[in-house]
């Protein structure tokens, strides 16, 4: 299928080279920042909930605090940001603070983990492209009409997903809007605790999440937020990961029959933020 883009052209499409980037200092510095939180995080989660988390391919014995036994966590591809045009900027960079994103919009998208299935409801198109009203079919009938204006009024310009199950059963969508400006990403009301996903009543923070910001205080995280569908969910949980980088919000959305652990969810959600920013 041919491409499009649901307002206006997208950026052009970049091809990577052989040779990626290395990242700015900014980037390493808050990769280093994150890696020591996740290492007070597998502690804290060691002790206190018999889990652990992780957000990179590290080995266990690498990391402190984390079991040697199976942890929870789901085994993703080593990441790496995407190359860029000569010339331009990294989002967030001195000449970008408002994180500007000059890749492909593809290639910000977070790798399927080991294991998965790629996830044949969701409809892509080329590169990874989805259609507003295939992204809308995640949310109530009575609301899409006024999210598809809102989308034409606030600068979406396209979205591009991945989806996959794991063995268990959990079923992971990965949305990434892009729009003019972070002030449009801002203004979106698609992610929060006011969403209207489809079949949820209704949508409250999720509390392992809270639990672990408040006692963790992890770093360069406040564009994340974390959601779960309110008791009593009925067969299927639901929760969703709201992430803002610069001009890209990115909607994590996973369903599994019983519970969604907390585990891969948190890892997916914190990897997906890494990529963005």
């Amino acid at each position: 299928m041919t491409e499009q883009s649901t307002t206006v052209a997208d950026h052009p499409e970049v091809q990577p080279a052989e040779a990626p980037v290395p990242p700015a200092p900014k980037d390493r510095r808050r990769l280093r920042a994150a890696l020591r939180w996740t290492a007070a995080v597998l502690a804290f989660a060691a002790a206190g909930t018999g889990a652990a988390y992780g957000i990179t391919r590290a080995e266990r014995t690498d990391l402190p605090g984390l079991s040697t036994l199976d942890d929870g966590r789901w085994t993703y591809p080593a990441l790496a940001k995407p190359t860029l045009a000569p010339g331009a900027a990294q989002p967030f960079a001195r000449d970008n603070e408002d994180g500007i994103h000059y890749a492909a919009l593809s290639q910000l998208l977070l790798p399927a983990p080991e294991g998965s299935a790629p996830d044949p409801a969701l409809k892509l198109e080329k590169d990874q492209a989805v259609s507003v009203d295939t992204f809308l079919e995640e949310y109530e009938p009575s609301v899409r009409t006024k999210m598809k204006q809102a989308f034409t009024d606030d600068g979406l310009r396209r979205i591009a997903a991945r989806g996959w199950t794991m063995p268990d059963g959990t079923r992971t969508r990965v949305y990434l809007l892009r729009f003019h400006s972070s002030g449009f990403v801002d203004a979106f009301e698609g992610c929060g605790i006011n969403m209207n996903l489809n079949g949820v009543n209704r949508i409250e923070h999720d509390s392992d999440w809270s639990k672990v910001k408040n006692d963790q205080n992890p770093p360069d995280l406040a564009d994340v937020s974390l959601f779960a569908e309110a008791a009593p969910a009925g067969d299927e949980e639901v929760k969703a990961g709201c992430v803002k980088g610069g001009d890209v919000q990115a909607v994590v959305l996973q369903t599994r029959k019983g519970k969604v652990a907390a585990v891969p969810l948190h890892q997916t959600v914190i990897l997906q933020d890494q990529l963005l920013h």
